[in-house]
Protein backbone atom coordinates (compact mmCIF):
# COMPACT_ATOMS: atom_id res chain seq x y z
CA UNK A 1 0.00 0.00 0.00
CA UNK A 2 1.25 3.65 -1.23
CA UNK A 3 0.88 6.46 1.11
CA UNK A 4 1.46 10.20 0.09
CA UNK A 5 1.27 13.04 2.47
CA UNK A 6 -0.09 16.67 1.31
CA UNK A 7 -0.08 19.64 3.60
CA UNK A 8 -3.24 21.54 2.90
CA UNK A 9 -4.47 25.11 3.86
CA UNK A 10 -7.92 23.49 4.90
CA UNK A 11 -7.92 20.15 6.27
CA UNK A 12 -12.22 19.90 6.59
CA UNK A 13 -12.44 21.82 2.48
CA UNK A 14 -9.71 18.97 1.40
CA UNK A 15 -11.59 16.01 2.94
CA UNK A 16 -14.75 17.28 1.13
CA UNK A 17 -13.35 17.77 -1.76
CA UNK A 18 -11.52 13.90 -2.20
CA UNK A 19 -14.21 12.77 -0.31
CA UNK A 20 -17.19 13.97 -2.92
CA UNK A 21 -14.90 14.31 -5.60
CA UNK A 22 -12.39 11.26 -5.86
CA UNK A 23 -14.45 8.56 -4.21
CA UNK A 24 -11.64 8.57 -1.34
CA UNK A 25 -13.01 7.30 2.23
CA UNK A 26 -11.97 8.68 5.53
CA UNK A 27 -9.90 6.65 7.93
CA UNK A 28 -9.50 9.27 10.39
CA UNK A 29 -10.20 13.02 10.81
CA UNK A 30 -9.12 15.15 13.61
CA UNK A 31 -11.19 18.07 12.06
CA UNK A 32 -8.82 21.72 11.28
CA UNK A 33 -5.45 19.36 12.11
CA UNK A 34 -5.74 15.99 10.06
CA UNK A 35 -7.18 13.35 7.55
CA UNK A 36 -6.25 9.86 6.77
CA UNK A 37 -8.24 9.23 3.74
CA UNK A 38 -8.24 5.73 1.54
CA UNK A 39 -8.87 5.07 -2.54
CA UNK A 40 -8.35 1.42 -3.74
CA UNK A 41 -4.07 0.96 -1.91
CA UNK A 42 -3.52 4.48 -1.47
CA UNK A 43 -3.63 6.28 1.35
CA UNK A 44 -3.74 9.50 1.71
CA UNK A 45 -2.48 11.80 4.60
CA UNK A 46 -3.84 15.04 5.11
CA UNK A 47 -2.19 17.81 7.10
CA UNK A 48 -2.37 21.52 8.47
CA UNK A 49 0.75 23.33 8.16
CA UNK A 50 2.33 23.28 11.55
CA UNK A 51 -0.59 20.42 12.83
CA UNK A 52 1.46 17.72 14.64
CA UNK A 53 5.07 15.97 12.89
CA UNK A 54 3.64 15.60 9.52
CA UNK A 55 2.71 19.58 9.29
CA UNK A 56 6.23 20.40 10.66
CA UNK A 57 8.49 18.10 8.81
CA UNK A 58 11.12 20.25 7.20
CA UNK A 59 10.30 23.27 8.90
CA UNK A 60 7.64 25.12 7.80
CA UNK A 61 6.08 22.70 4.85
CA UNK A 62 3.55 24.74 2.46
CA UNK A 63 0.82 23.46 0.31
CA UNK A 64 1.08 23.27 -3.36
CA UNK A 65 4.07 22.35 -5.56
CA UNK A 66 3.90 19.78 -8.66
CA UNK A 67 4.60 16.24 -7.12
CA UNK A 68 1.36 14.47 -7.15
CA UNK A 69 0.09 11.30 -6.96
CA UNK A 70 -1.72 10.02 -10.13
CA UNK A 71 -5.77 8.35 -10.49
CA UNK A 72 -6.14 6.44 -12.63
CA UNK A 73 -9.72 6.45 -14.93
CA UNK A 74 -11.40 4.47 -18.00
CA UNK A 75 -13.49 7.69 -18.49
CA UNK A 76 -11.47 10.75 -17.91
CA UNK A 77 -14.01 13.00 -20.04
CA UNK A 78 -17.08 12.58 -17.91
CA UNK A 79 -14.33 12.98 -14.64
CA UNK A 80 -13.19 16.25 -15.68
CA UNK A 81 -16.63 17.31 -16.84
CA UNK A 82 -17.55 16.40 -12.88
CA UNK A 83 -15.26 17.87 -11.90
CA UNK A 84 -15.43 21.09 -13.14
CA UNK A 85 -19.20 21.13 -11.95
CA UNK A 86 -17.73 21.13 -9.12
CA UNK A 87 -15.43 24.18 -9.61
CA UNK A 88 -13.09 22.38 -9.50
CA UNK A 89 -9.54 23.59 -10.69
CA UNK A 90 -7.44 22.60 -13.24
CA UNK A 91 -3.68 23.07 -14.69
CA UNK A 92 -4.07 23.63 -18.09
CA UNK A 93 -5.72 20.84 -20.11
CA UNK A 94 -5.57 17.55 -21.06
CA UNK A 95 -2.56 16.18 -22.62
CA UNK A 96 -2.24 13.38 -25.33
CA UNK A 97 0.50 11.73 -26.27
CA UNK A 98 2.54 8.38 -25.33
CA UNK A 99 1.07 5.98 -23.25
CA UNK A 100 -2.49 8.20 -22.73
CA UNK A 101 -4.36 11.33 -21.98
CA UNK A 102 -3.65 13.49 -18.83
CA UNK A 103 -4.86 16.28 -16.90
CA UNK A 104 -3.66 18.23 -13.67
CA UNK A 105 -6.05 18.36 -11.19
CA UNK A 106 -5.97 20.83 -8.18
CA UNK A 107 -6.81 20.58 -4.31
CA UNK A 108 -8.55 23.44 -2.85
CA UNK A 109 -4.90 23.98 -1.38
CA UNK A 110 -3.36 23.45 -4.89
CA UNK A 111 -1.58 20.47 -4.30
CA UNK A 112 -1.59 18.64 -7.59
CA UNK A 113 -3.56 15.55 -8.46
CA UNK A 114 -2.83 13.72 -12.14
CA UNK A 115 -6.05 12.53 -13.43
CA UNK A 116 -5.00 9.68 -16.20
CA UNK A 117 -6.34 7.53 -19.07
CA UNK A 118 -4.67 4.61 -20.86
CA UNK A 119 -4.77 4.88 -24.51
CA UNK A 120 -8.05 2.59 -25.92
CA UNK A 121 -6.98 -0.10 -28.05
Amino acid sequence: MASVRYIVADVNEAVAFYRDNLDFKIEKHNPGKFAALLRDDLTLYLSAPGAGSGGQAGGDPKPGGWNRFMIVTNEIDLLIERLRGADARFRGEISDGGAGRAILLEDPSGNVIELFEFKKD
